[in-house]
């Protein structure tokens, strides 16, 4: 006999209602309190869990929660840490770029490395090239992670290049991002996995107590061969980062080839992201093969994401801007730094150091576009000379600092790289490599055109409001 629970009165209900709601308030204000450190921040999930119930402890559990900090401190040292990476004590002319040197050892806890060559690879018509041509010469070992791998005529090609290098016996991982690549169908990971090339998705998952993750993405672009020749930067595989496999509507980036011992930190930033994922340590000589000197840059790799590895980029470009005696040059898709950076860029400027920012007139989200219009018209008091390139959209990432130091990698100036995104970036202290990132950069600003905050100021109304709005979301977009 079915016997049916006895109903519960409206004022029941409200009251269980109201009970849930402090509860799950309560448990989001304490775990704020103890865990956040950002004041601001803090207000915000601890009102919103307040004054939206249940919607807004909902909302802390899904995107407020760091839990790959926890998950990340439990993974073992990887080879590449352990092993001696050669170094010797570096100084440096003038005087704040032997700083700044300190500085970044002390942020990044790592050794700068002498006996590096790095070369400039200017679009994927060159990098491309470059990048299969190594995966085919590649005798002992291949790692490669993208944020996006299409499935196209270039995806097509690594996967190919991938296969091919799986069959003649080279030991292959590839990582892919579970959101990069397409969360539901991602056909290029079925692709290399019908040839055999083992493959895995980083944070990936279709459960629903883990959709946390999906807001954390690994933005690293990686190609390391034999554990000594790396390939880095902000290029993804794709036929749109090719002017010859997409005349109409191609992407410009700049990728680079590194040789000498700053591969180990390429290699570790993979090994890592590979045992996070699939619990598997790379280790053996073919993954850590001792490298010789093949060239005259000295550099330091430095990984960053919502783990242990947080804030080490924004500090870094920090201490570049306050340490700066001449100019500071920044080239970025994206330019949303938060108020730290704006404040740096601010006390550069008021120094008397010249601040030249290069961001696209348009960019491959509109939202952005109007972000970063709602970002700039906050610099009228700040003295920075902003310009913006036209057609095709620049996705470079460069930053030079008085012709001695640059800093290149796949972090771009937002909020979401510099704290949500996996990132890899290498700083590299070499007066003929920054000559030449320089060049590239006049190069940019010969084509584009000035941006003033004060014209901005003069959009319509309801232009400004819509900016504005897009500005807030600026940590998710």
């Amino acid at each position: 006999m079915f016997f049916p629970w006895p109903p519960i009165s409206s004022s029941l209900a409200e009251w269980l209602a109201a009970a849930l709601h402090v509860l799950l308030a309560g448990i989001v204000t304490v775990d704020v309190l103890l865990k956040k450190s950002d004041v601001r921040g803090a207000l915000g999930w601890i009102g919103a869990a307040w004054m939206s119930p249940v919607i807004g402890s909902l909302l802390y559990y899904m995107f407020g929660i760091n839990r790959v900090t926890r998950r990340s401190l439990r993974l073992p040292r990887q080879d590449g840490e352990e092993a001696p990476l050669p170094s010797s004590v570096l100084q440096f002319e003038p005087p704040n770029v032997d700083l700044l040197a300190r500085t970044g050892g002390a942020i990044s806890a790592r050794p700068l490395v002498a006996g590096n060559g790095v070369v400039i690879l200017q679009g994927g018509d060159k990098a491309y090239p470059a990048m299969l041509a190594a995966i085919e010469g590649a005798r002992r070992s291949v790692a490669l992670t993208s944020y996006i791998f299409r499935n196209d005529a270039a995806g097509h090609a690594f996967s190919d290049a991938l296969a091919g290098a799986r069959k003649r016996g080279v030991e292959v991982r590839v990582l892919l991002d579970g959101v990069g690549i397409g969360y539901v169908f991602p056909r290029i990971l079925y692709r290399l996995r019908a040839a055999g090339v083992p493959t895995a998705r980083f944070l990936h998952t279709l459960l629903p107590w883990r959709m946390p993750f999906l807001n954390m993405r690994n933005h690293r672009k990686l190609l390391v061969i034999d554990g000594a020749t790396a390939f880095m930067g902000g290029m993804n595989v794709g036929a749109e980062y090719s002017a010859d496999l997409d005349p109409e509507d191609h992407i410009d980036d700049t990728h680079f080839r590194i040789r000498g011992p700053a591969v180990r930190f390429a290699m570790d930033a993979f090994a890592r992201d590979w045992t996070f994922t699939t619990g598997e340590t790379l280790d053996g000589d073919c993954w850590w093969p001792d490298i010789a000197p093949a060239g005259p840059v000295c550099a330091r790799g430095l990984r960053s994401g919502p783990d242990t590895d947080i804030y080490r980029i924004e500090m870094i470009l920090g201490a570049a801007l306050t340490l700066a005696k001449r100019r500071v040059r920044i080239v970025t898709p994206y330019f949303l730094p938060d108020q730290r950076l704006q404040f740096a860029i601010a006390q550069a400027c008021l120094r008397g150091v010249e601040v030249e920012i290069v961001i696209p007139a348009h960019c491959d989200f509109i939202f952005l576009d109007w972000a970063m219009r709602a970002h700039l018209r906050f610099f009228g008091n700040i003295s920075a000379h902003v310009y913006a390139t036209p057609a095709p959209f620049d996705h470079s990432k460069l930053v030079t600092m008085d012709g001695a130091w640059c800093l290149i990698g796949s972090s771009n100036w937002d909020t979401r790289s510099f704290r949500l995104n996996f990132e890899f970036d290498m700083e590299c202290y070499d007066d003929t490599l920054t000559k030449e990132i320089d060049a590239i950069i006049d190069a940019k600003i010969g084509r584009a055109a000035k941006l003033s905050p004060d014209a901005l100021r003069t959009d319509p109304l309801a232009a400004r409001l819509r900016d504005a709005a897009a500005r807030l979301l600026a940590p998710y977009l």
